[in-house]
């Protein structure tokens, strides 16, 4: 009997229109001006934290977060992000067109999958972010030794942006600024997905086509070694970069290899059902993460799309951490770095994912670290206020980096 999938109401958003989207946030603004010296007053004491190792500024940190993606599943979208309809200027980066990765590159399953979904590889912005000081043009060869960054950035597949100016960037410039050997991160702006009350469009494999598209212009337009590419994912980042990977493992072109190391953080690696039970991460991290799976139900419809939500539980591309996939490997899988916050609700299929990698690949190939007191992708939050685990797990990553490319 296949599992039973998750159901979605069409409840997201429900308050997006004037005039109830403006009394619903002048209400939230309102009551901030109860809730903030409510929140500090009971943060004080730290058996009323979240975790008693937080700090008071980290609990109120990831209340206001909590908030916020409140908003969002009341209202819809609180901001414009960037997207992939247009390439935005600014200083201290590089845009560029990319040009959509032709035909013959994609093949199988992704080939049906793209047919059924009615979608097709299309021009892509990208961004080029570089270390601090660097002299070196975006789209110039390789220095001896130098690593490219191919970032997949996080959202539920349904918001934020590849744009240097979206809160993910953090993660490309902890990079920068840890891994001695990587001067530039690469960003694809892939397309997102929508679902009731919002359009219906660009569902599975949308975003693989467009992460194809990324990596073939890294490999084939500047000519690349797939060699020196790290390929990185957050969040459901993480979920494409395994995705991207399977692909060119299990598909082998010549003009495609796989890339040489894959990083993974926090990665939404099971859209099902298959840890969703008492006692599980979903359920003991609930109060001490700022997303929730509840709130995630709308994005998994619209990245399912025409394929419903039972294809989260049982396609290895969507959800490979799930228990209810009957097989799947990962033979082939370049060295492969996780990481995971050991307060985030995502933690046990996490643990699942590395525990999967590491039976088929080998524990020498799979580095995996968990912070104790880490939220959901906190690697993102540059800010110091997630610190030491932010910056302990990038000089890991950066040790790690150094010891696979010696």
């Amino acid at each position: 009997m296949p599992p039973q999938a998750r159901k979605y109401s069409g409840s997201y958003a429900l308050w997006r229109h004037q005039p109830l989207k403006f009394l619903y946030l002048s209400y939230i603004i309102l009551t901030l001006t109860i809730r903030l010296p409510f929140w500090a007053l009971v943060a004080l004491f730290p058996g009323f934290r979240p975790r008693k190792s937080w700090s008071w500024s980290r609990t109120i940190n990831v209340k206001f977060l909590r908030l916020l993606t409140s908003i969002s599943h009341t209202v819809g979208p609180i901001g414009i992000s960037p997207s992939y309809l247009a390439l935005v200027p600014g200083i201290g980066y590089h845009g560029v067109w990319v040009e959509p990765v032709s035909s013959e590159h994609i093949l199988g399953k992704l080939k049906v999958w793209a047919a059924a979904a009615g979608v097709a590889p299309v021009k892509l912005p990208g961004y080029w972010l570089h270390k601090s000081g660097s002299t070196i043009q975006g789209e110039a060869p390789l220095m001896p030794g130098e690593k490219i960054v191919y970032a997949l950035h996080g959202g539920a597949y349904t918001r934020l942006s590849a744009h240097p100016s979206d809160p993910t960037a953090g993660i490309a410039r902890g990079l920068l600024d840890r891994v001695d050997s990587v001067h530039r991160t690469f960003t694809i702006e892939y397309r997102l997905s929508s679902t009731k009350p919002y359009p219906e469009q660009y569902p599975f494999p949308t975003a693989l086509l467009d992460a194809v598209t990324g990596y073939n212009y890294l490999i084939n337009t500047l000519h690349i070694p797939a060699a020196d590419i790290i390929v990185e994912g957050d969040s459901a980042g993480g979920n494409l970069a395994l995705a991207l990977t399977r692909y060119l493992v299990e598909h082998p072109i010549s003009a495609l290899p796989p890339p040489t190391l894959l990083l993974l953080l926090s990665p939404w690696c099971d859209l099902g059902t298959s840890h969703t039970y008492p006692g599980s991460s979903l359920d003991t991290c609930r109060n001490s993460d700022y997303i929730t799976i509840d709130t995630a139900v709308y994005s998994i419809a619209a990245f399912t799309g025409p394929f419903g939500l039972g294809a989260s539980e049982l396609n290895p591309y969507i959800s490979p951490a799930s228990v209810h996939v009957p097989s799947i490997s990962f033979d082939g899988f370049p060295p492969t770095f996780i990481s995971a916050g050991g307060a985030e609700v995502l933690l046990d299929p996490i643990r699942t994912l590395h525990q999967k990698m590491a039976k088929d690949m080998g524990d020498a190939k799979v580095r995996y670290l968990e912070a104790e007191d880490g939220v959901h992708d906190f690697v993102v939050f540059d800010q110091g206020w997630h610190d030491p685990e932010r910056s302990e797990t990038l000089t890991a990553i950066a040790k790690w980096v150094a010891e696979e490319s010696s």
